[in-house]
């Protein structure tokens, strides 16, 4: 036996990185040889390097992570209402007001919960086991015990179990897209590469989480558990951070500005009522009633609850939402970072060009049709020239992969790359059931990446044998002498034609054939080494999804810029860019030379630049964070571990439920389902209809906060203290409970119906809004104002007509209940109207449709049937202080109630007015020079 070995000094540090070292070269700086470790090495290499398993951060514990949902001025208001509530003896109130602080805090602690276990998701990536040798002994040893200078074994099916330089391989291939975004499995090979090579393209190298899908090999373990490329993007995954959209921030911003407002306007009422000569317990009441009467306790849960109704809606447009915030994200996103691979293509190899000595053949069809629906549509040229039937069907028969039917589609087992000429062979009409028959495989040669070539050997219908060779181009024209047919071989030009079609981002193939001298039963190298004819080319590629063509035009319309950003070379992320009409004046930039660019140049880069290739992890990650340094909101969309860290650092990231990794859809907020860039598309426009209809929720809401603190505050300011049976009482218009009615009962039943308004026609017809622009902004705050206005002159003069009235009649403190009931149901009525204004910021009833939205009229049937209760049901006068209402009374109140519908109409056409005049005005001035 081979003499073990026994180093006992750490492996040096590598001068130069590993796929840069010939293979014997890395076995010696690893201090391994190809018997493998000695027990007591592997030992002391454990102990100096650790276990193969990723690092696993402590995340924040369940207190923190409460904490997190309750730190929030919105939330610490409304802990005030329901602590206000209390403390003037209506326990229910304060009750459903802390309900609804718990309701979103808990679903702010299980998303978040469920965001921490992405790198969870990671570590599962790494196998069980793995195949070794050691002391010159082939084990199967736990893979969390591999250390660097073990000697891992791989064959089809493996999952890489550490990084590894490869030693020997027999037509290796291995599925690297989870790690670098590569469409195809990878060839490997032993030869060093270049030193600034980027991972997709360390050919001699197999990396951590990667799947092995053909052949077999030898390498020796160079890095294990966190050092390992894998181990790479799970600490990047770890630095970046989930950002808070704009949706949160700026309710957040809303929360601070109400809270001091709140405290600010309650202290001086306070202070203004004293003054007065109210007595103390009564001046405090005023105070907290106008507190009451401001915060908009409702709020949170219409927020919430509108946008789980977005949630469910994307969920029918094939969008899953993980965290309740990033439908409104989706829907001011400024700029959409994709992935190339099954999002914006099939994720289907696709022959598309043939070429002959007699000239270019094309396919139309894009991938693989229903079973049964194989040939309608794809063959754009009939007849199908006799050469070129003749290269597919020995492209076809020289292949290993299989194309089954399964649930009504086609499906390909094997290499894609194989697949496509399968696929290619059926939509000529070739049946490869009958061809494998006809032509039965008597031996092969299988494709082995140091030969690039793969041969078959096959009898046919004539009788002669048929030796069949593919590979790459340069390849296979060396064997050739002439061309199908016995024409002459002009080897140069055949070689333009394979630059040719490259050029337009096609992966290209030849095939050339010839009959042995002799029948034989084997077939050898030297079998396959001349006097071929050469029958032709056939280039291939991941086409474009015909609806993301679309669907990146309806993103541009929208004002949303779309970059790819993949692991592909570059010549095929340029053809697809331009098909998909991504490619301008930047051009496509290379993950290498992003890397060699200075944060300024990249900022600079990444506003002009739409296509990036063969980009890295660090390069997706830096992007996102460049974009957003430039003020955008970025959406990220991936499938693979390479993906996570840039998927978590944006704004919004959108994993693929096919083909995605756990990694990818844990570290996401949305999740495609059906892996389609135009779901994404479809996402943005219900996120931009679920924003329009938060904001007509707070155009909505808002004006009753305010116009409740006017009314509060003028009677505080300007009514008389009522002197009745020897005692004081302040005249107020409402008491805090029926505030809290109508801000958590009448409020909350009609805002709720809005969240199910149709969108606007403009909606993707228009740009996002500004990252920092407010939403209150000037067009809310004036309608707010305006409104609150209307509503509190409105509920102010019916309360003292109908005291004034009643008084005489009835005594003060019947004809205060009865007044006050007048007033809450104006202001409930003055919410009705307002609300069919509500169902458009900017056009009429009439012009949106009165019945498009049935929900509106449900919600009004509910309210009334509640505020019916409120006026004449026993238990509700007790409780709230109201009293029944005759028909003259609800007259007058609907009467004044009314009163906004045509103020708020006029000011509609006011505006549309304006913005009619704009246009022209900008018009005119260009016009004139």
């Amino acid at each position: 036996m081979p003499a073990l070995t026994e180093v006992r000094t750490p492996p040096a540090p590598a001068a130069e990185p590993w796929h840069a070292l010939p293979a014997d070269a890395a076995l010696a700086r690893l201090g391994s040889a190809v018997e493998g470790l000695s027990a007591a090495e592997v030992a002391r290499r454990r102990a100096e390097f650790g276990l193969n398993v990723l690092e696993r951060a402590r995340g924040d514990g369940p207190w923190q992570l409460l904490f997190r949902q309750i730190h929030n001025p919105l939330i610490y208001v409304l802990l005030v209402s329901a602590a206000l509530a209390m403390a003037m003896g209506k326990g229910l109130d304060g009750v459903v007001v802390l309900g609804v602080v718990v309701l979103n805090t808990i679903i702010g602690f299980l998303q978040e919960y469920r965001a921490g276990r992405a790198i969870e998701a990671l570590i599962e990536m790494v196998p069980d086991t793995a195949t070794v040798v050691r002391g010159g002994v082939r084990a199967t040893v736990p893979a969390a015990e591999l250390v660097p200078g073990d000697i891992v074994l791989l064959q089809s099916g493996d999952k890489v179990p550490a990084d590894l330089r490869l030693l020997t391989v027999r037509g290796l291939q291995v599925e690297e897209a989870a790690l670098t975004g590569e469409s195809a499995p990878v060839s490997k090979g032993t030869d060093p590469v270049a030193v600034g090579a980027v991972v997709g393209d360390r050919t001699n190298m197999a990396f951590s989480g990667t799947l092995v899908t053909y052949g077999t090999a030898s390498a020796v373990v160079v890095a294990t558990g966190s050092a390992t490329e894998l181990g790479r993007v799970s600490a990047m995954l770890r630095e970046a951070t989930h950002l808070e959209t704009p949706l949160m921030r700026q309710m957040a911003a809303v929360g601070k500005w109400l809270t001091v407002s709140i405290v600010v306007v309650a202290v001086l009422l306070l202070i203004v009522g004293l003054a007065r000569g109210f007595h103390w317990i009564e001046a405090k009441l005023a105070a907290i009633t106008l507190a009451v009467a401001a915060i908009p306790e409702g709020l949170p849960a219409i927020i919430t609850i509108a946008l789980a109704i977005g949630v469910r809606r994307m969920a029918a447009r094939r969008a899953i939402v993980r965290r309740l915030p990033a439908v409104e994200t989706l829907g001011s996103t400024t700029v959409i970072c994709t992935d190339k691979t099954g999002t914006l293509t099939r994720n289907e190899m696709t022959v598309q060009a043939l070429w002959t000595p007699e000239g270019e053949y094309r396919l139309s069809g894009v991938g693989y049709r229903p079973a049964g629906e194989l040939l309608r549509g794809d063959v754009v040229q009939t007849p199908v020239p006799p050469a070129v039937l003749t290269l597919v069907r020995d492209a076809a028969l020289c292949s290993d992969a299989e194309l089954r039917a399964a649930d009504g589609a086609w499906t390909v087992v094997g290499d894609p790359t194989e697949g496509a000429l399968i696929v290619a062979a059926e939509k000529l009409g070739l049946r490869m059931a009958d061809l494998r028959r006809s032509h039965a495989r008597i031996d092969a040669i299988p494709f082995e990446s140091e030969q690039q070539f793969m041969a078959t050997l096959s009898a046919t219908p004539e009788g002669p044998q048929r030796i069949v060779l593919k590979g790459a181009p340069e390849v296979v024209l060396k064997r050739c002498d002439r061309c199908s047919g016995g024409g002459p071989l002009d080897a140069a030009a055949v070689l333009r034609e394979v630059e040719r079609l490259a050029g337009r981002g096609l992966r290209v193939l030849a095939v050339a054939a010839r009959a042995p001298a002799a029948p034989q039963t084997t077939l050898d190298h030297a079998d396959v080494q001349a006097g071929f004819e050469l029958e032709g080319l056939l280039g291939m590629i991941d086409p474009p999804r015909p609806e993301a063509i679309a669907a990146v035009r309806a993103c541009h319309a929208a004002g949303i810029t779309v970059k790819m950003i993949t692991g592909d070379h570059k010549g095929t992320a340029e053809a697809i860019g331009r098909e998909l009409g991504l490619v301008a004046d930047g051009g496509v930039l290379t993950g290498r030379e992003l890397a060699a660019l200075d944060d300024a140049e990249l900022s600079a880069a990444a506003g002009r630049t739409n296509v990036f290739a063969r980009v890295a992890p660090e390069h997706k990650l830096r992007l996102v964070r460049t974009l957003q340094a430039r003020g955008e909101i970025v959406a990220m969309t991936g499938d693979g571990v390479n993906d996570a860290p840039a998927l978590k650092q944006a704004d919004i990231g959108v994993a693929m439920g096919i083909t995605g990794t756990a990694v990818s859809k844990e570290s996401a907020d949305i999740v495609l389902t059906d892996d389609n860039f135009a779901s994404i598309a479809a996402a943005v426009e219900e996120g931009r209809r679920v924003y329009d209809n938060l904001v007509k929720s707070l155009a909505f809401v808002l004006p009753t906060n305010l116009g409740e603190a006017l009314i509060i505050l003028i009677a505080v300011m300007f009514f008389p203290v009522v002197t009745d049976a020897g005692a004081s009482d302040a005249l107020m218009p409402m008491r805090p409970v029926q505030i809290l009615w109508i801000n958590l009962v009448a409020t909350v039943a009609l805002a709720l119906p809005l969240a199910f308004e149709a969108r606007e026609p403009d909606v993707m017809r228009r740009p996002p809004r500004r990252p920092n622009a407010p939403i209150l902004g000037r067009f809310v705050l004036v309608r707010t104002a305006v409104v609150a206005v209307l509503m509190a002159a409105g509920a102010i003069g019916l309360f003292l007509y109908e005291y004034a009235i009643e008084r005489p009649r009835v005594g003060h403190a019947v004809a205060v209940r009865e007044a006050q009931t007048m007033a809450v149901t104006t202001v409930v009525l003055f919410q009705i109207f307002y609300l069919l204004n509500c169902r458009s910021l900017r056009d009429s009833l009439l012009r949106i449709g009165l019945f498009t939205n049935p929900y509106i009229y449900l919600g009004i049937a509910v309210l009334l049937l509640l505020q019916l209760a409120f006026v004449y049901l026993p238990l509700f006068n007790r409780v709230f202080g109201s009293a029944p209402l005759n028909a003259e009374a609800w007259g007058k109140s609907t009467l004044v109630a009314a009163v906004v519908l045509p103020v708020i109409a006029a000011e509609k056409a006011w505006r549309q007015r304006r913005r009619d005049r704009a246009p022209a005005a900008r018009g005119a001035a260009g016009g004139t020079g």
